[in-house]
């Protein structure tokens, strides 16, 4: 044999399309423009624009099993049943209120950077027509939400300076902008309320925890103009706990840092954690939806290692494994802690989410928007 023929064989080494290690043989295509059936009176029809990300490769393709995966678990909430031993009377109980169970659990956690940004409104949707159960979030989140009723955040710029920002007593969280009197105002809202959880803790001995506080919060919110703006505002009213455990790393950290000067109010994460972990242990199935990483990646995931694994998953995040963070952890290994299922389906999007929430909120929970 000689050069040329030892080449010609390397180069066209024997394979066909039977021998493809997938369960069936799915055509890489993405979305003709100049098809008729694929618009809609001449323009775009962006959903099918988006169904066809599925069969588009690379994180496209994520995208479309993702959206498969969250209508799994919508399907399975909205539609599903309930074990034929499952205590439906039963709801889940916290210290201010009630919810009702179904019979899948979607919990949702995403990092404070999201309410700061206009994905926001993305969040406050699934919030006011109750399409999840139980929200997990850092204390930026939560204070952020409750900040933008108050006072606007702006668009900026990743190149601004921060020098010349702070000189002007402006914040920089990415391309926005949040001026210092944003903060003011919030300070003026909730100094009194504080006032009002310290009365209720001396005189009714009641125990604070940041769930509850949360609540309170949004209750208390629900008297500003616009306050259906909010996503806690909406949480309140539709019974849906809100989980923050590290709800001192942030400006309502600061509040209550300036008012233990005044008054002792105390915060107890651990009734918390039992709360959240007992969602998780008398939930019929669980699916879990986390956009970003962290502490609500891993709170939410280790609450399901309480009933022996999510039995759906997504995480939308461009955290990488090289450096074994949780961040970065495939749902593969949350599968080998038990925080997924083992015959579970889950999906890893890498994608900055506020690319990509909206849209899978278009394509999935909206459409069961009339079921709530």
């Amino acid at each position: 044999m000689n050069d040329a023929e030892k080449a010609k064989n390397a180069v066209f080494m024997p394979g066909t399309s039977d021998d493809l290690p997938t369960a069936e043989k799915i055509e890489v295509k993405g979305y003709d423009f100049d098809d008729p059936e694929n618009l809609s009176n001449g323009e775009v029809n962006y959903k099918k624009l988006l169904n066809s990300y599925l069969t588009s490769g690379f994180q496209s393709t994520n995208f479309g099993l993702a959206q498969n995966e969250i209508n799994r678990m919508l399907k399975h909430k909205f539609n599903g049943s309930f074990p034929e031993d499952f205590d439906t009377t039963a709801k889940f109980e916290f210290p201010l209120f009630k919810r009702e169970r179904s019979p899948c659990t979607i919990f949702l956690g995403f990092t404070s950077n999201l309410i700061s940004s206009g994905v926001r409104d993305s969040i406050r949707f699934l919030a006011k027509h109750n399409l999840v159960d139980c929200v997990v979030t850092t204390a930026g989140g939560i204070e952020e939400d409750f900040i933008k009723v108050l006072a606007h955040t702006y668009i900026g710029d990743f190149k601004f300076k921060g020098e010349s920002l702070r000189k002007k007593g402006l914040n920089r969280i990415g391309n926005l902008i949040v001026p210092n009197e944003n903060y003011c105002k919030f300070e003026n809202w909730i100094m009194p309320i504080f006032e009002e959880m310290a009365d209720k803790q001396d005189k009714e001995n009641f125990r604070w925890t940041p769930s509850s506080m949360i609540h309170y919060l949004g209750e208390k919110i629900g008297q500003q103009e616009n306050c259906e703006e909010s996503v806690w505002y909406w949480c309140w009213k539709n019974k849906i706990p809100v989980f923050s455990p590290a709800l001192t790393d942030g400006s309502l950290g600061d509040m209550l840092y300036f008012f233990s000067y005044k008054r002792k109010l105390e915060l107890d994460i651990v009734s918390d954690l039992r709360y959240l972990n007992t969602i998780a242990v008398r939930s019929a199935a669980s699916g879990i939806l986390i956009c970003g990483g962290g502490l609500i990646k891993h709170h939410i995931a280790n609450a399901n290692l309480m009933r022996n694994g999510a039995d759906y998953s997504v995480y939308i995040n461009t955290a990488t494994e090289f450096d074994g963070s949780d961040s970065g952890a495939s749902p593969d290994e949350a599968v080998s802690w038990g925080k997924i299922k083992m015959d579970a389906k889950p999906v890893k999007l890498v994608s900055e989410v506020s690319l990509v929430l909206p849209l899978l909120v278009a394509q999935t929970f909206f459409q069961y928007k009339s079921s709530t």
